[in-house]
């Protein structure tokens, strides 16, 4: 039993023993189906702390012959597939993990991983191989001595293609690659390779190294889009057992819509339920200044597009132009396309549309607002607790001073000039309110459709429940009135022992410029 070649089974061990652990051993069977077959190469390409380090330690607990695993899987879902037994523990198994051997060995981090990998294979053949031949050649003289095929499996294996710029060190890298996967020794030792990145698979000049690998994106990983992040019944179920609320739960993580499913971020998940608590976990595995790299370019519609999507919103992207690569963004499209795969942006296949996941990723592009180029908008955005603050205190003034400055702000954005827009602008206006609210624009309620209510969730502790109604060029007292009359407020009566009803109206011609009056009454029966 080696560190890199036939690992034992302590990772997925340590998986097994925490505290949360959901079974994903069914991708196992999938796995097992592709062993010696012409589609034996995957490549997996999600975002960061999606699960993907997780199942490369399953993966190599299951198939190394350096470990005996039956403890470990004989009461999950693998164990009810009919070729359970006839792959665990059979196969010379390589693992590594690009990225720490980026960290130390950046100018020959091919030789490098060479080298760990064959010192582990001394410990077991001694001199038996010549170990002065290339890494194919080894694995090879492995092969035909033990008759035992090999699976290989490579962490972050793109991290060199996404983080060097010197073009040699790549190609050794991939030429390296290619002799593990696509030589003609590989085809007789290769039993199964499995890769795993953040980006898809990326040509680089006339290489090939990995044109031979089927690839699961952000985009479409069917058909196992499910053993990446929690679905809606592991979460509801992990809801149950550490007494969460669901609802507040996946306004927060769900959102990412992969091949139809609702996918939600294992990691913040099981960070919410350890702590037992909700919170923006994004801020601590990832990188504000990737999205500040991406939404501040200065391409013609990208700006709107994002300020389209903070309000809850949909847009069209085309993700079909984007290069694999960070560096060669060069369109809106490719910039969008980046943030999909980078999981700060959810995609739906069938509309072809992006948008913003949840509340938690919402929060990291405030984050990245505050401290990027967008000054104007994250001035607005910093005042939205406070808004919500004035509102929920019927302090009419100040709700109608921090609407007027963010009309002033988005105004150019969202072509203010009516109803909807306004509501466009009020979404942006309480950016913040979902943490402890569901935001409902245009809800059947009463006799009617209201324009935004705010159901409190139930960790909004004493606040109350809002309906609020928008007018253009009337008054605020038509709004609270148009309230009472189609009894919008009537929707909410279940969910709070206190509603407000606020009515805003937006007047062109308002006095001393100022456009926004507000109205704030406590619904009494």
């Amino acid at each position: 039993m080696g560190v890199y070649f036939n690992p034992g089974n302590e990772s997925y061990r340590r998986a097994r023993n925490s505290s949360i652990f959901i079974d994903k051993s069914g991708l196992l069977d999938f796995l097992n189906k592709r062993i010696s077959t012409e589609n034996n190469c995957i490549a997996v390409s999600h975002a960061r702390r999606f699960g993907k380090s997780h199942a490369a330690g399953m993966v190599d607990a299951y198939y190394s012959l350096g470990s005996e695993s039956s403890n470990l899987f004989d009461d999950t879902q693998i164990a009810n597939c009919e070729d359970y037994r006839k792959h665990m523990n059979k196969y010379n198994v390589i693992h590594i993990d690009v990225s720490s051997f980026w960290d130390s060995y950046k100018d020959n981090i091919s030789e490098k991983i060479t080298e760990y990998i064959v010192n582990d294979i001394k410990l077991v053949y001694g001199e038996k191989i010549d170990y002065q031949k290339k890494i194919n050649l080894i694995l090879m003289n492995v092969y035909q001595i033990s008759h035992i095929p090999f699976v290989i499996i490579f962490d972050e294996w793109d991290c060199v293609v996404r983080n060097s710029e010197d073009e040699e060190l790549v190609h050794r890298y991939l030429q390296f690659l290619h002799s593990l996967f696509k030589s003609e020794e590989s085809k007789a030792f290769l039993a199964l390779a499995y890769i795993t990145g953040i980006l898809p698979i990326k040509k680089i000049k006339d290489e090939s190294a990995l044109n031979n690998f089927r690839e699961y994106t952000m985009l479409d990983s069917y058909p196992i889009t499910e053993y990446y992040g929690f679905t809606e019944n592991e979460v509801k179920e992990l809801c149950k057992q550490y007494d969460m609320d669901y609802e507040t739960v996946k306004a927060w993580y769900n959102g990412y819509l992969i091949d139809g499913k609702h996918m939600y971020n294992p990691n913040s998940v099981s960070m919410a339920m350890d702590r037992h608590k909700y919170d923006s976990y994004w801020k601590n595995t990832s990188s504000f200044a990737s999205i500040n790299t991406f939404i501040t370019m200065n391409y013609e519609g990208l700006k709107d597009d994002v300020m389209t999507m903070l309000s809850g919103g949909e847009v069209y992207v085309n993700t079909n132009t984007f290069q694999n690569d960070f560096s060669t963004v060069g369109s809106k499209d490719e910039a969008l396309t980046a943030l999909i795969h980078l999981g700060y942006l959810g995609y739906d296949s069938e509309n072809k549309t992006a948008f913003i996941p949840n509340y938690e990723v919402a929060t990291a592009f405030d984050a990245a607002l505050q401290t990027g180029q967008w000054k104007e908008i994250a001035k607005v955005i910093s005042r939205c607790d406070e808004l919500l603050r004035a509102t929920i205190a019927k302090d009419c003034e100040k709700v109608a001073e921090i609407i007027e400055l963010a009309h002033d702000t988005y105004t150019s954005i969202f072509k203010y000039n009516d109803e909807n827009s306004l509501s466009c602008v009020l979404t942006m206006a309480y950016f913040t309110a979902p943490a402890y609210y569901d935001v409902i624009r245009e809800m059947p309620a009463g006799k009617g459709y209201a324009d935004l209510v705010f159901i409190p969730r139930a960790n909004a502790g004493s606040r109350p429940a809002m309906v609020i109604e928008l007018k253009y060029n009337k008054d605020a007292y038509t709004a609270i009135n148009q309230i009472k009359d189609k009894r919008y407020q009537g929707a909410l009566s279940g969910y709070s022992d206190r509603i407000l009803l606020v009515g805003i109206n937006y007047d062109t011609d308002g006095e001393n410029k100022k456009h926004h009056i507000c109205m704030i009454e406590e619904w009494k029966e």
